[in-house]
């Protein structure tokens, strides 16, 4: 398992190489998340709507090495957009990945942007 979790590296937006296509924006739940397949990688998009904010992350949560990231709890901490896996209660911040219990254990995450009611997630391959 260790393999899969060392596939997901942040990237940030202006490392950017390709904006593949993940949906329409009416396709993810209002306050919640959902899944793409992005080559091998399971990738996390979350409509944080009560932020007016998209955000993608890596969907395995490290902690236990589940793909259900997706399916999280998302609020704030500290004006910190969050996801917290919805088994164990990791939580992990939406901009850079940090763990915010303190923990080794980070995420990875992605750059998004909407076009015309298009979402677009970030990579570099």
């Amino acid at each position: 398992m260790e393999n899969i979790l060392n596939q997901y590296e942040n990237v940030s937006q202006n490392e950017v190489k390709i904006w593949f296509k993940a949906g329409n924006t009416s396709d993810f739940p209002s306050n919640g998340g959902g899944c793409i397949k992005y080559k091998n990688k399971q990738i996390a998009i979350i409509k944080f709507d009560r932020r007016n904010e998209w955000y993608a992350c890596q969907n395995l949560c490290p902690h236990k090495m589940e793909m259900v990231l997706s399916r999280g709890m998302i609020g704030s901490a500290e004006d910190i957009p969050k996801i917290a896996c919805p088994m164990h209660k990791k939580t992990f911040s939406l901009v850079d990945g940090s763990n915010l219990n303190g923990d080794d254990l980070k995420i990875a995450t992605y750059p998004v942007k909407i076009v015309d009611d298009e979402v677009f997630v970030g990579f570099l391959d």
